[in-house]
């Protein structure tokens, strides 16, 4: 096959943060089925055995890893016990993050400290422990999620948009910086997606009508529905593999086209 349409991942050594659920979840297990080793860790046991078993009940075998992604000498420990027992990364997902959401002026500094530290500091903590192994291996693709608040603000999430705004820059000075050595960084940014997490927004009302929240993502997106995380799946593909060698630097929006469009004319 040739290395243009090559979407195989065969071979090849994942590492998705925070992958126990959710997004990274979905993601890691595709990359399975497309032949790669995955790794992955969260911030306790409990999720990393919970992680575990969810990906065994799929027929996956994942090595499971305790590691906060803000503690650069976990993540160093963790990524060389990654080198020593599975072999060296060649797909990073920096996946783990956490959203506060609360209206700027009652968060405290703290709290914003704490999303940037997890959504800015852990990618920039991982992608540093893994690139200088990319660079001897010769080739590496490092994907971050970006989210669409790399791109568009909202009320009470300023630190959640402040991090991924961050992190879509973060994402194109990786690509500006090691390009030269056959490394790929590039950012995937999901829309509105369909997980446990998002379930209270989509719950129906005790009158039978809709969550307002609900009601309002559907309205603004296009496809007029919420994502599921199998479609973030494809693109994630994509990027991992050796049919995206050309594309560097650049964020692939999943989004079902809210970022295209103004939203309907009130009637």
């Amino acid at each position: 096959m040739s290395e243009f349409t090559n979407f195989s991942l065969e071979g090849k050594v994942a590492l998705v943060t925070g992958a126990s659920y959710g997004i990274g979840f979905a993601i890691a297990s595709a990359y399975a089925e497309c032949g790669a080793t995955i790794c992955f860790n969260d911030i306790n046991q409990e999720l990393v055995d919970k992680g575990v078993a969810a990906y065994e009940e799929k027929g996956i075998k994942a090595h499971g890893y305790v590691c906060d992604v803000t503690n650069e000498d976990a993540v160093n420990a963790l990524v060389a016990q990654i080198e020593k027992e599975v072999g060296v990364i060649d797909i990073l997902v920096n996946n783990a993050g956490i959203i506060k959401r609360i209206p700027m002026t009652e968060m405290t500094a703290a709290q914003f400290r704490q999303v940037i530290d997890i959504d800015l500091n852990g990618p920039f903590i991982v992608s540093k422990a893994v690139i200088p192994s990319m660079i001897k291996k010769g080739h590496g693709k490092i994907i971050n999620i970006c989210s669409m608040m790399s791109e568009l603000g909202r009320e009470t999430v300023s630190a959640y948009a402040s991090a991924k705004g961050g992190l879509k820059m973060l994402t194109r000075n990786i690509c500006s910086e090691y390009g030269q050595y056959n490394i790929q960084c590039n950012g995937l940014g999901p829309g509105y997606i369909e997980t446990p997490q998002t379930a209270p927004l989509r719950e129906i009302q005790p009158d039978g009508s809709r969550h307002p929240f609900d009601q309002f993502i559907c309205a603004k997106t296009p496809a007029n529905r919420w994502l599921k995380p199998e479609e973030l799946t494809g693109p994630a593909v994509f990027l991992a593999s050796e049919a995206s060698n050309a594309v560097n630097g650049h964020i692939l929006y999943v989004d079902g086209g809210i970022l295209a469009y103004i939203g309907k004319q009130p009637e």
